[in-house]
């Protein structure tokens, strides 16, 4: 699934380009969205993020481009892949800004892990 979002001024950090947590709390949404499109109808919360690192300052009124891909696929758990990719204002193209793994189980009412439907195909 990919979506976009336009990073604002009440987005920035001290220093005028994204605050990272903001960045987080997009990636988190993103992929937490496709795993619901994904497995419609299940429950699910965040488990684990890998390798935080952000590599590049993203500038106020950039365009952010969210790529997000199922990579694993446990009984209870699904992690996707997430690249976020940055066109600044009047740049010519755009670059990786930031690059993770997100994992989500699948819990019921009781908050207990919960086996996943079906199968993805993760190619």
């Amino acid at each position: 699934m990919e979506t976009y979002t336009l990073v604002r001024p009440e987005h920035l950090n001290h220093y005028g380009y994204l605050f990272g947590g903001v960045l987080l709390k997009w990636i988190d949404e993103c992929a937490f969205l496709t795993a619901a499109k994904n497995f419609r109808g299940v429950s699910f919360v965040t488990v684990a993020m890998d390798k935080i690192v952000f590599k590049h300052q993203v500038a106020n009124g950039s365009v952010l481009r969210f790529k997000v891909e199922p990579v694993k696929q446990g009984t209870t758990s699904i992690t996707y892949e997430v690249k976020v990719f940055g066109d600044a204002p009047c740049a010519e193209r755009e670059q990786e800004v930031f690059s993770t793994n997100i994992t989500f189980v699948s819990i019921d009412k009781n908050g207990r892990p919960t086996p996943l439907p079906h199968k993805l195909d993760i190619s």
